[in-house]
């Protein structure tokens, strides 16, 4: 027994050895990839091989670095930083590489086809020889799904130089991150690749309006219109979702070591507490807890807590629990982090009755050092917005030392 384990820990020894020896083998420097949403839409991104062997997916001004790379059967499996979700590929030779973007808090089966190319390029690769015939810049009114049911307003901030487009759309529930793309004749081209979210726009400009659909991933198209429009605003975030009357805000749930938690308690006592209701899953929640992380460094020890409690995509219990300690984990805050169970709106509005509603992931209730709930905020316009989060943070920053302060 004792040599067949021997022999066991040898050959582990030696497949770890070997797979960290084997490399990308691929050109460094600009590739251009591709998702294929399906028949008729691609969405591409831009992506760098770096000196050092990792890869960086780039949207507009945003670097999502991917440092795990795992080779295993011909295949290297490249996992993002805080979402669930990989590249797993093959190497068609050193200027192209092939496989599926996996994303399993879609469910395991949740795939797109993906290709890439060692290329300098735009990102809409076939408007590189275009010339510009029309001019996107500035802020716009629009309506995603219009003259439906289910259409909802959004705001529309893009910047252009030549044919080349950056930017991103404000929803009463956050935003839709960092955008990239180019303009070709009288079209607007943008996408977003993440890791969490594939968005792809395409619109026409027709007369003062532009046309145009919605991709998100292989699951989901919608159409959306926009007229310029420089004074249009969504309703106030914090007008949204509000505490009902002669309610307080409590609630129990598991932590992630498994112990119970109910709040308030005697910890929280006298404490300005930010209780965050979120997923892992999330991209706006990710933002949002990038600026907690530097809230609680920065007011923690002056009595700043923040409760953060996770719905989450998994289907069992131990694939929740586990997202959010890697989630905790990769984002080296100190904060609580509760298990609120799946990741849907309605439980979080059962679980947080004292609400008028949850109609978003994330939403934040600020609570004053004597137990009252002082604001809620809905959704999270995050850095992909420009001045749009420049003013949140500067505001929340004050509002925060205002509570501090009693």
């Amino acid at each position: 027994m004792k040599l067949i384990l021997f022999f066991l820990s040898v050959s582990v020894s030696f497949i770890s050895l070997s797979q960290k020896k084997e490399s990308l083998n691929i050109k460094k420097g600009n590739w251009i990839s591709e998702l294929k949403l399906n028949t008729e839409d691609v969405l591409p991104f831009n992506m760098i091989v770096t000196k050092q062997g990792s890869i960086i997916v780039e949207n507009g001004e945003e670097q999502i670095v991917l440092e795990k790379i795992v080779f295993n059967n011909d295949s290297f499996y490249v996992k993002f930083p805080y979402f669930n979700s990989e590249l797993v590929f093959a190497r068609v030779s050193k200027n192209q590489i092939r496989g599926f973007w996996k994303n399993y808090a879609k469910g395991q089966n949740y795939k797109i086809a993906f290709e890439s190319k060692r290329k300098n390029d735009l990102r809409f690769s076939h408007t590189s020889t275009s010339v510009n015939t029309i001019s996107i810049d500035g802020k716009w009114k629009v309506e995603f799904e219009p003259k439906t049911k289910s259409s909802y307003p959004a705001v529309g901030l893009f910047q252009q130089k030549d044919n080349t487009v950056s930017g991103t759309f404000l929803t009463e529930t956050g935003d839709y991150r960092f955008l990239a793309g180019n303009t070709h004749n009288d079209s607007l081209y943008l996408s977003c690749f993440d890791g969490s979210h594939a968005f792809l726009f395409k619109a026409a400009l027709l007369n003062d309006s532009l046309y145009g659909t919605f991709n998100s991933g292989n699951h989901w198209k919608s159409e959306w219109m926009a007229v310029k429009d420089n004074h249009f605003e969504l309703t106030n975030p914090e007008e949204l979702t509000y505490l009902k009357e002669d309610k307080v805000v409590s609630f129990s749930f598991k932590d992630i070591e498994g112990v119970d938690f109910s709040y308030p308690n005697e910890h929280y006592k006298n404490k300005v507490t930010i209780v965050q209701i979120m997923g892992t899953w999330c991209p706006n929640c990710l933002d949002e807890a990038m600026y907690y992380k530097s809230l609680y460094e920065k007011y923690h020890d002056k009595g700043l807590e923040i409760i953060s409690i996770c719905y989450e995509a998994g289907k069992t219990e131990e694939e929740q629990l586990q997202s959010i300690k890697n989630y905790k984990e990769k984002l080296a805050v100190d904060f609580t982090f509760l298990v609120g169970g799946t990741a849907s709106k309605n439980k979080a509005a059962n679980d947080f009755n004292m609400l008028n509603n949850i109609i978003s992931f994330p939403t934040s209730i600020f609570i004053g050092r004597d137990g009252e709930v002082k604001r809620v905020h809905t959704g999270f316009n995050g850095p992909g917005t420009g001045v749009y989060y420049d003013e949140y943070v500067k505001k929340t920053n004050a509002f925060i030392e205002s509570l501090m302060a009693y």
